[in-house]
C-alpha cells in the first residue's frame, strides 16, 4: 500500500498581496489592502482536489491610502479592530472547476461572525526560483456582502446615495513557497 504525501506551503509575503474594492458614493472604487497576513496550503500528492488552505490577516494593517478612512476602517464603525484582531479563512472545500481552476469554499470570520463563502482559484503554476526554492502562484477573487459581518456603518448624501457600497470585491493574488519541512 503506497503511502500518501502531504505536501505544505507558506506565503511567500514579498511577492503577494491581499486587496478589496468597495464603491465610493455609488460612482467610483475605493481599493484597500491587508499588508500583513498569512496564509497556508496543505495537499496530497500534490493535488489541490480537497487541499485545505487558510489565510489570516491583521485588522491593524488595513491600508487605503487615508489615514482618516484607514482609522475608521479599524473603528467600531467597521472592523473594529480592538475587539477583533483578526480576520480569518479557513477552507472546506476545494475542487477542480476546469483546467487550472478550483473552487475554494470556507468559513470566513470577521467582528467575530463567521460566514461560509466561495471564492474562485486560478492556479498559475509552479516554478523553482533561482534560489531552488519552489513557487506556486495563484490568483483568488471573489465578492461578500460587508453587512453579513456586521460592518453596516454608512451615510446617505444629499442626493439620496450611500457612501459605502455594500458588495465587497476580493482580489488576493497569493504566491507561496512548498515548505522543506
Amino acid at each position: 500500500m503506497k503511502t500518501k504525501v502531504s505536501t505544505k506551503w507558506v506565503v511567500d509575503r514579498a511577492h503577494s498581496e491581499v486587496l478589496f474594492k468597495a464603491k465610493h458614493l455609488v460612482i467610483s472604487t475605493v481599493t484597500g489592502q491587508f499588508n500583513e497576513f498569512d496564509a497556508g496550503l496543505e495537499m496530497e500528492e500534490d493535488s489541490m482536489d480537497n487541499a485545505n488552505a487558510w489565510f489570516t490577516a491583521s485588522v491593524n494593517s488595513v491600508s487605503t491610502n487615508n489615514t482618516d478612512r484607514d482609522n475608521h476602517l479599524k473603528s467600531a464603525d467597521f472592523f473594529n479592530a480592538e475587539s477583533f484582531p483578526e480576520i480569518r479563512f479557513e477552507s472546506v472545500e476545494f475542487v477542480n472547476d476546469g483546467e487550472n481552476r478550483y473552487r475554494m469554499t470556507g468559513n470566513l470570520t470577521m467582528r467575530g461572525i463567521t460566514k461560509r463563502i466561495t471564492l474562485d482559484v486560478e492556479f498559475g503554476g509552479t516554478m523553482a526560483d533561482p534560489y531552488g526554492n519552489i513557487k506556486a502562484g495563484y490568483e483568488i477573487t471573489g465578492k461578500l456582502n460587508r453587512h453579513d459581518f456586521g460592518l453596516k456603518w454608512n451615510a446617505v448624501t444629499e442626493a439620496g446615495g450611500l457612501v459605502v457600497g455594500d458588495e465587497i470585491k476580493l482580489a488576493l493574488n497569493i504566491q507561496m513557497v512548498r515548505s522543506q519541512g
